[in-house]
């Protein structure tokens, strides 16, 4: 299978596992030994970028800053900055032409200092499969892949996103798990 990488997977109604019921999630790496994932779509009810920053001791800005996502339930304490390409540091992953993911708290100073990325999402936790295990549920209706739009991940209001992501490719995905199957 070729690398999903830089793509949408959009949870079907044939989801088995609830903790991924209409979640969108951006692919930032697939090879052979398996696959990670970031939700973007799941902000935590109750923890800004603020709690993030003070714990961090890095002084708070005079803005606002935005949620914190739930990226998924692998390592839930380990934080990730996906971000737009107008911002670079030294220790950052390319996952697409405009996307790039780091762990760098130096990326949340630069955010502290107003010189950070434009657009980004601060996630804790990530959706990670092991080898084989991705294509399994692929197999099974779970996902729905479809290229990533980074308007989606960065703009789109969260609970519009699921929907929105696969509307933009003429699919209400409300009812997509209702026509799809294997022959």
């Amino acid at each position: 299978m070729e690398s999903l990488q830089g793509s949408f997977l959009i949870s079907t109604a044939k989801m088995p596992d609830p903790r991924f019921r209409e979640k969108l999630i951006f692919m930032c790496g697939h090879t052979e030994e398996g696959a990670i994932g970031l939700v973007v779509n799941n902000p935590l009810p109750d923890v800004g970028l603020e709690e993030i920053l003070k714990s961090a001791d890095i002084p708070l800005p005079d803005f606002e800053l935005p949620p914190v996502y739930l990226g998924g339930p692998v390592e839930m304490g380990s934080g990730f900055i996906l971000y737009t390409a107008d911002y670079q540091t030294a220790s950052q992953m390319q996952v697409s032409e405009t996307v790039y993911l780091s762990s760098d708290p130096s990326v949340l100073q630069d955010i502290a200092a107003g010189r950070g990325p434009g657009r980004y999402l601060f996630l804790l936790g990530y959706a990670g499969w092991g080898p084989g295990q991705l294509e399994g549920e692929l197999t099974d209706n779970g996902w729905l892949i479809l290229p990533a739009e980074d308007e989606v991940i960065f703009s789109t209001p969260d609970a519009l996103k699921w929907k929105v992501a696969a509307r933009k490719h003429g699919i209400d995905i409300a009812t997509f798990g209702d026509v799809i199957g294997s022959a």
